[in-house]
């Protein structure tokens, strides 16, 4: 038998051709709306915030090694400050020594992270002045700023003296993103790092704008000496630790101050997240310095590149969503999920280009909760409308099981066997004569009757297929598999016979005569599935073995046994089935002589 186009259990599933179109074509849309939406969402000030902490995060796991000649840095720290023994300012003469001290000790290049752009002491400028020389850098500084009537730019620099006498002036303020984090590459081209690597006779391309600087560490990564041990390193440094290297001298205290605490030229970076502590001016330009002259520095991606993976994540989700296919639809998505940030990780740490992860999280996120959400209401009104069509033919546990695995439900016309059954209620044309004028009595002994017939199939796990008036017909293996059906066949038998002895005695008490019930049993391969109209139609099994049940229960009658096994049925349940052999007949319409089989208890023939 050909199975139908369309059976109903596939629209209740969503599984017909036109359901499946519909649904992937909402399930496009539905990812195109993410994606669209993450990429309006990508370009508010608030979400850059939190892309923003995201490269915090992602750039400091396994951040590439610190470059071996990164800057030294000479540290204005607390011991300094007790050695020295003066509140600051320190006298000029005093950074005058120290430049002295560390061009002696074979220093390549001294960058002084200090603006001297006021006169101090005569004396002491003039000793400053005296030190410095085209091998030194000095901090300008440049702010910007705002008023109703106009914005300035305002710029500070050394000392004329200073520049005059061969030092170098290098822009120190450290842009700052709109949380206050310092993550940028200065763009301007006199910046305090590219004066440093200028006076080494290095020449670095010029970053894009945007650029991001890569840390290597938290708080007091770069290497770091005491201001006070620079200025007699014979005493109190190694030999040969400043030859060759460049040297930038700046605040940097040992006990490095938390966010919450701050700190004077202390700034958050992208290393605060992970220790809590802000980085030093200095260490932050040591940090450029060493990003510019390795190309650790990271490429800010641009908006072709940003949509393009905002709309590949929503695509991605919909590849995974396409099949509709739930077993592993779940890990996948999980899965996917996780990999984006990764693979936005490796594309910082491979490519040095920073591509945001959480607007493409957001598409991917959105269209898989979005599906999975609509593929869940849809489960809920498949198990509701396999509840509805089954729970008056099969057994609770069994409507429990459809429900929980719909994919169990294989209908359609298919071929396995089964066990029939066939109960008919012998006299009741009879009754029905008698209480003619009295309809609703006969329906209420109907109903008396059938509510305990019915249970018992419902109790043994099987099928009810149909009710032919006085007579029910029930099955066995279908649609679900039942393995012993023969055995929970006769069982539901033997069911069936107690009910009517018991219901018999209510009927005497009601003035109802005795009635009796004649049960054909079967078992064999038959075609279960939809019968019928495209109008009508009914799960239902057709075949030889379900006519030889209908004969066997006429033969009750004929036999005078409540209760008639075939033989395929007597050899399913084995020697310990509670049958006994009534004999061979010729049933109407079989070729074949038939063995039958009646309950032990049964009255012989």
């Amino acid at each position: 038998m050909a199975a139908p186009s369309r059976p109903w259990w596939k629209d209740l599933r969503g599984g017909g051709p036109d359901a499946r179109h519909k649904r992937r074509a909402s399930l496009a849309v539905l990812a195109l709306a993410a994606a669209t939406a993450a990429g309006v969402l990508s370009q508010l000030p608030a979400w850059q915030l939190l892309e923003a902490r995201a490269f915090d995060h992602l750039s400091m796991i396994a951040p590439p090694p610190r470059p071996a000649d990164a800057p030294l840095i000479v540290a204005i720290d607390e011991p300094s400050f007790s050695e020295i023994g003066q509140q600051w300012p320190w006298s000029r003469d005093i950074h005058a020594r120290l430049v002295t001290a560390l061009r002696d000790a074979g220093a390549r290049v001294i960058a002084l992270d200090l603006i001297f752009a006021d006169p101090s002491e005569p004396g002491a400028d003039a000793a400053l002045a005296a030190s410095v020389g085209p091998d030194t850098i000095l901090a300008a500084d440049e702010r910007i700023l705002d008023t109703p009537q106009a914005t300035q730019l305002l710029r500070t620099d050394p000392l004329p003296a200073l520049l005059e006498a061969g030092a170098v002036a290098g822009v120190s303020t450290i842009p700052l993103d709109r949380d206050g984090t310092a993550r940028r590459v200065p763009h301007q081209p006199d910046t305090f790092a590219r004066a440093l690597l200028a006076g080494r006779g290095v020449t670095v391309p010029d970053t894009p704008p945007g650029a991001l600087m890569q840390f290597y560490g938290p708080a007091r990564s770069m290497p770091t000496v005491s201001y006070y041990q620079a200025l007699d390193p014979g005493t109190f440094l190694p030999p040969g630790i400043f030859t060759g290297r460049d040297v930038i001298v700046g605040f940097s205290l040992q006990a490095a101050p938390t966010a919450d605490e701050g700190g004077g030229d202390a700034f958050t970076t992208p290393a605060t997240v992970r220790s809590g502590a802000l980085v030093a001016g200095a260490e932050i330009h040591a940090t450029l310095v060493a990003n510019l002259v390795a190309g650790d520095w990271i490429r800010a991606s641009g908006v072709v590149p940003r949509v393009c993976a905002i709309f590949a994540a929503a695509i991605l989700a919909m590849a995974v969503l396409w099949s509709g296919a739930r077993k592993w639809q779940i890990p996948l998505l999980i899965l996917g999920l996780a990999v984006l940030p990764v693979a936005c990780w490796l594309t910082l740490r491979l490519g040095r280009l920073w591509l945001p992860p959480l607007a493409p999280m957001a598409a991917f996120a959105v269209t898989a909760a979005g599906q999975t959400l609509r593929d869940f209401a849809a489960e809920r009104r498949l198990r509701a409308g396999l509840t509805r069509a089954f729970a008056h033919y099969l057994a609770p546990a069994l409507v429990e099981r459809l429900a929980a695995d719909p994919g169990a439900l294989r209908l359609g016309g298919e071929s396995r066997e089964i066990t029939v059954l066939f109960c008919d209620i012998r006299g009741f044309t009879t009754l029905a004569e008698q209480l003619q004028g009295q309809p609703e009595q006969l329906t209420t002994i109907l109903h008396r009757l059938m509510e305990p017939l019915s249970q018992a199939v419902l109790a043994e796990n099987g099928t009810i297929d149909k009710y032919i008036g006085d007579c029910l017909m029930a099955f066995w293996n279908a649609p679900l598999d039942v393995p012993d059906h023969a055995a929970r066949a006769v069982a539901a038998g033997r069911r069936m016979i107690a009910a009517v002895a018991a219901l018999n005695k209510e009927f005497a008490r009601d003035g109802v005569a005795p009635l009796s019930i004649g049960i054909g049993i079967n078992t064999g391969t038959c075609i279960v599935g939809n019968m019928g109209s495209g109008a009508r139609f009914d799960y239902s099994a057709i075949g030889d073995a379900v006519n030889l049940a209908a004969r066997l229960e006429g033969l009750t009658k004929d036999m005078g046994v409540p209760l008639i096994a075939g033989e395929a049925t007597a050899e399913a349940l084995g020697q310990h089935a509670g049958l006994r052999l009534l004999g061979s007949v010729n049933v109407r319409g079989r070729s074949k002589v038939t063995r039958i089989y009646a309950l032990e208890y049964g009255p012989r023939p």
